[in-house]
């Protein structure tokens, strides 16, 4: 049995995660797969009610859970994700961008993965002010890049689609970090034969995600640039709500949708749940892998078909153009599901 954290979360987040929760019991009472659920609190709700945005029972539950799931919090996302992020080390941050049947993707071929550097960088909120001016330091460092490197070209031998791997930087100006971060990925590169490795920079990169977005299968970065560039991959292919992610460490998993808690829909029940939903296939992947359990990667990928078949059927929640509730999106896909 799987010990779940679920983050219920701001805004919409309530409603989604009820959608997940229903998705987790019906693969529970249908597919094999036990899940021990425990739904927690943390983000704004919590900070208004405790006074912390992360109580400690929450973070102590989190800890002894095998896997997180988290719903979009509001204006304390940064005293949620980012500190969990580094509390528990989840190194790399891993967003697909694939298109779906009857979304407004600029191609219907377009299939990539971003693999984010999730620890340091600008994002270390390491600044200061002298003499009249703010200072942000950027740190990039050896084994930091490294293990990103590392981990974007296993994920290309696994996808096995274009074995290519684009390492996205800006060494041509910051010498020195982004100079660091592409020689690392260069020499990680020498290990891994049979995967194909291309240097481009930022400025390119996010125009080709434009022009050519069907060229690109791995895309690995840095932490501001990833967070940009995969913000950017996932309107190529019909916007955030379509978007899973993932945070992974050597020892645990966070996954979580990426869009906002949209509190100018929350409780109309019209929030798509399609990314915290395929966000659940990936963390069904992690947790096959991670304990040898196939029928939980079995699972994951009847998840996705399952999406899949609503949206070729144009079965769509409200806001995102369909007819249908979150409930009535659920109730569907478990139906498809199970």
């Amino acid at each position: 049995m799987y010990k779940i954290s679920l983050i219920t979360g701001d805004g919409i987040g309530p409603e989604i995660s009820d959608s997940v929760n229903s998705v987790l019991e019906a693969i529970h009472d249908n597919l094999d797969i036990k899940f021990d659920i425990k739904k927690l609190e943390a983000g704004d709700t919590a900070l208004k009610n405790s006074g912390h945005a992360l109580p400690d029972d929450v973070i102590k539950s989190i800890k002894n859970s095998d896997v997180c799931l988290k719903a979009p919090v509001g204006e304390s996302a940064k005293d949620v994700i980012v500190y969990l992020r580094r509390m528990l080390d989840l190194y790399a941050n891993i967003r697909p961008a694939k298109s779906y049947p009857n979304m407004p993707s600029l191609r219907d071929d377009v299939d990539l993965v971003i693999v984010r550097e999730n620890t340091e960088d600008l994002y270390t909120g390491e600044e200061f002010e002298v003499e009249g001016a703010a200072v942000a330091m950027r740190i990039i460092s050896e084994k930091a890049s490294r293990r990103i490197a590392e981990y974007a070209f296993t994920t290309a031998k696994q996808r096995n689609i274009q074995k290519k791997v684009t390492c996205v930087h800006k060494s041509n100006v910051m010498k020195k970090t982004d100079g660091l971060f592409s020689s690392v990925c260069s020499n990680v590169a020498k290990n891994f034969p049979d995967i194909k490795l291309e240097q481009m920079y930022v400025d390119a990169c996010s125009m080709n995600l434009i022009r050519q977005p069907q060229l690109f299968d791995v895309i690995v970065t840095t932490n501001l640039f990833g967070d940009i560039l995969s913000d950017e991959s996932a309107q190529v292919v019909g916007g955030l709500g379509m978007a899973p992610a993932a945070n992974i460490g050597d020892d645990f998993a966070l996954f979580e949708p990426v869009h906002g808690a949209a509190f100018d829909i929350a409780g109309k029940q019209i929030a798509n749940p399609s990314s915290f939903i395929l966000s659940v296939k990936m963390m069904l992947d992690w947790l096959g892998v991670k304990h040898s359990d196939t029928k939980s990667i079995d699972v994951g990928i009847k998840l996705e078909e399952s999406v899949l078949e609503l949206l070729k059927s144009n079965i769509k929640t409200k806001d995102i153009g369909g007819e249908k509730t979150t409930i009535e999106f659920t109730k569907e896909l478990i139906q498809k599901l199970v």
